[in-house]
């Protein structure tokens, strides 16, 4: 069973650029991750201050693993620097999947 996580945060606008490292690393690392099958970030088109999050894993036990590896405790710190807010993320298990 694989797990969606779909999710947004807001970065202060003086911060967008100083975060773009911080970022790239932390989906660098994350996309070669055993059981990633897709990790992105994408600023909204009419509000650039807001962070869209999407991920999807091969299930529970690889996101469980992804949480634990240290660039995530990295990005936890980075990101509290960068003025990060409204952080929420909700995870979805899928039971069945097919292209539409």
């Amino acid at each position: 069973m694989s797990v969606i996580l779909m999710g947004e945060f807001r970065l202060p606008a003086e911060n967008l650029e100083a975060a773009r490292p911080a970022i790239d690393k932390v989906v660098s690392l994350t996309r070669a991750e055993e059981g990633c099958l897709h990790y992105a970030y994408a600023a909204d088109l009419f509000d650039p201050c807001l962070i869209r999050i999407s991920e999807k894993w091969s299930g529970p036990e690889a996101l469980a693993a992804h949480m634990k590896a240290a660039h995530m405790d990295e990005w936890k710190q980075a990101r509290e620097k960068l003025g990060m807010t409204g952080r929420t993320v909700t995870m979805y298990e899928v039971a069945s999947e097919k292209a539409v």
